[in-house]
């Protein structure tokens, strides 16, 4: 073992080598509606969103109409920041959620200054931005260095199925429309866990399954037809949309995902539905 590698993530290894020993063909995994050797779906991945890393805030807005940042907001009202904070904020390249914590801390320390780090809510917190994709931790950093922020936010590439933290280091973590883009969602959550102190939180944030069926087929229309042609239009890249869109068809809708993260040993799982189930916003605790 390692001097890097903690007992969980060995036990994690040794079963993932074992069963895929046990498969002479090889593990597969969904990439959007393409099925592809589970081994490729990190690079492929990795490959989709450098492509579109430096418009893909841009493409949020107009995709969601900037829904996404009210969706956003309700997750960070459900974190509720406090003074002495360590966050992990996982698949969060380009610093959305990580930016806005910061934002609200210095708010909790009475400190409205965007360019100073000193408030007492920021001085005792720190938060860990890990992103599997170079291209958006370069956005994010910009991002962050526009708004004079210097410090306390640490950028780091890694994958959320083997987090590169040691176990029980962080008091809450996020993920935000970055799960159903792992290859094994439910190593994802076993990681998120053991990082996790005891009490920590967790929280998801992704696009999930609608709840109102005479939505469900302008939804499906919007996805397939209108994202694809804004992504070659704006982004350059109409791959990655239709990607985006296959993607969220496959991910476990609410109550699946709540029963995963039960699973992987997260506590008090809850979740709410956002705009009739387009997103949703997942809840739980290491106790």
């Amino acid at each position: 073992m390692s001097a890097s590698t903690t007992p969980d993530q060995a036990a994690d290894k040794a079963g993932r080598d074992e069963n895929a020993a046990s498969d002479p063909e090889g593990e597969r995994a969904h990439f959007g509606y393409r099925e592809v050797a589970a081994a490729e779906k990190a690079p492929l991945v990795q490959g989709l969103f450098q492509s579109v890393a430096g418009r893909y805030d841009l493409m949020n807005d107009l995709m969601s109409g900037g829904i996404h940042r009210l969706w956003k907001s309700t997750m960070i009202d459900w974190l509720d920041p406090r003074p002495g904070l360590h966050l992990l904020d996982t698949a969060g390249g380009t610093g959305d959620i990580a930016l806005r914590v910061w934002e609200r801390l210095g708010a909790r320390a009475g400190d409205d200054q965007a360019d100073e780090n000193l408030g007492s809510g920021r001085a005792s917190s720190c938060i860990t931005v890990c992103d599997l994709t170079p291209g958006m931790l370069a956005v994010g950093r910009d991002r962050a260095l526009d708004r004079g922020i210097l410090g306390g936010i640490a950028w780091v590439c890694g994958d959320a199925e083997c987090l590169p933290l040691p176990d029980s280091s962080v008091n809450a973590y996020t993920i935000a429309f970055g799960l159903r883009n792992v290859t094994h969602i439910d190593q994802a959550l076993r990681e998120a866990r053991r990082v996790l102190k005891p009490g920590g939180r967790f929280l998801c944030l992704e696009f999930s399954r609608v709840v109102v069926p005479l939505f469900s087929d302008l939804y499906d229309r919007y996805s397939f037809k209108v994202l694809p042609a804004m992504g070659a239009a704006v982004a350059g890249d109409r791959d990655a949309y239709v990607y985006l869109a296959e993607s969220i068809r496959r991910f476990p809708p609410q109550e699946d995902l709540a029963a995963m993260m039960a699973a992987a040993g997260l506590s008090q799982v809850r979740f709410r539905n956002l705009s009739g189930g387009i997103a949703a916003l997942h809840s739980g605790w290491r106790i």
